[in-house]
């Protein structure tokens, strides 16, 4: 049994876990996310066999007092020493968000989004966001993170309204039929007048969910547009939703540009 812990953000536990999990699938081994245990009960992996506090418990102190060995995934690449316990210990503790078996990962895709479907709960509520939805809409879903991103990387990603504003401008200059803007993000701050004056002529929401909901929300859009971050990676894993991720603003006369999930999720910044 692998039992698999980080400290990371909800995001960044779906990826985690997807990663190990599909390596032990591989290798005929079961596998329990820690996070899901007991944290984020939006899905249905947090249901299942093994996924409760009990077990969180169990586990967390087996690994203090050394009856676990723990796998430690310091950085993204070569690990021979968490790999080694991989392959030889049958009970073990994995940590640290570096580890990936990216080809692996894409293989049990299908499993893995289905250990993290949506409660049934999650979904009608954004049914019913959804339900004003006209045949030919373009739904964009807009992922504004700020927070830590202002110190992150030394703000390189922390934009301002205007500069959101913009690619929001320029996607729905490239589309045909009526733009509905779904704002999802951690700014509680957020000009929501400013962003529904620019935006005048689409339909802009601001939906307000827990995280469960926002991820859900968003995974159920055409496009997605949003600073690099595994929020809005993992909305687009479970469509295949194209996702512009904002490497920097706009210049005069670029194209928003999108990509997929698949080719995107090995190049987490």
């Amino acid at each position: 049994m692998l039992f698999v812990r980080d400290k990371g953000r909800m995001c960044n536990n779906i990826l985690q876990y997807g990663h190990v999990y599909a390596w032990a699938r591989e290798h005929r081994r079961r596998s329990v996310s820690m996070r899901f245990a007991y944290k984020y009960p939006y899905f249905h992996i947090c249901h299942t066999r093994y996924h409760n506090f009990v077990v969180y418990v169990l586990a967390k102190l087996a690994a203090k007092i050394g009856l676990l060995p723990v796998a430690t995934f310091g950085h993204v690449g070569d690990n021979p020493e968490a790999q080694r316990l991989m392959d030889s210990c049958h009970w073990l503790m994995v940590e640290g968000w570096e580890v990936r078996y990216y080809d692996l990962f894409l293989k049990y895709k299908r499993e893995i989004k289905q250990l993290f479907a949506f409660d049934s709960a999650i979904e009608y509520h954004v049914d019913h966001l959804l339900a004003n939805t006209r045949e030919g809409d373009v739904m964009l879903g807009v992922h504004i993170r700020r927070g830590d991103y202002r110190t992150w990387q030394g703000g390189r990603y922390y934009f301002g309204d205007d500069v959101y504003i913009n690619y929001i401008k320029r996607f729905a200059e490239q589309q045909k039929g009526r733009v509905r803007v779904f704002i999802c993000g951690n700014d509680p701050t957020l000009d929501r007048d400013k962003f529904c004056r620019e935006l005048e002529g689409m339909d802009v929401s601001f939906p307000d969910g827990n995280p469960g909901e926002d991820l859900c929300l968003l995974s159920r859009c055409h496009y997605l547009i949003g600073a690099p971050s595994t929020f809005s990676l993992t909305a687009s894993m479970y469509h295949d939703t194209p996702l512009c991720w904002m490497m920097a603003p706009l210049g005069e006369g670029d194209d928003v540009e999108f990509d997929v999930f698949d080719n995107l999720f090995r190049h987490i910044i």
